[in-house]
């Protein structure tokens, strides 16, 4: 699978001005809403919501990738932020984060959602692929970042 698929250029977005977990996670919804015509921000921001209290999704190192399940008409979509400055994110490892690639999959795509999940994880544990994340100046500079890494 190649990122290109589920992560398009309009869901990339770069210096992104926000101050909470919350409001990140409100940021996500209304790109991924724009996507999802099926869906409703609130319904988006609730699915991931959901899944935060199952645990946070921040998994160390200034990352977070949060995700939800879609209904199963829906497509697979992603969002990449390069936050302005860090917020705190309950990470794993305590460490605010700067970086956030959401996912939002088809309920019956487990599959998907888990590959998908690991081929992210793995590429931005890459530390060149993470150091030019953060250096990128636009959101167009993101996107290419990601998707060729």
């Amino acid at each position: 699978m190649n990122i290109g698929n589920i992560l398009s250029a309009d869901c990339t977005l770069s210096a992104v001005p926000c101050t909470s977990k919350k409001r990140a996670l409100e940021i996500f919804s209304q790109v991924a809403a724009k996507q999802l015509p099926e869906l409703t921000e609130q319904d988006i921001f609730e699915r991931l919501l959901n899944r935060e209290k199952l645990g946070s999704t921040g998994i160390g190192g200034g990352i977070a990738i949060p995700h939800g399940r879609l209904p199963s008409d829906s497509k697979a979509v992603a969002v990449l932020m390069q936050l302005e400055k860090p917020i705190e994110f309950d990470a794993i490892d305590k460490r605010p984060i700067d970086i956030l690639f959401g996912l939002l999959v088809p309920e019956q795509d487990c599959n998907l959602h888990l590959k998908t999940l690991a081929m992210v994880a793995e590429k931005l544990s890459d530390k060149e692929t993470l150091k030019q994340l953060r250096s990128a100046t636009s959101s167009e500079d993101l996107y290419q970042v990601i998707i060729n890494a």
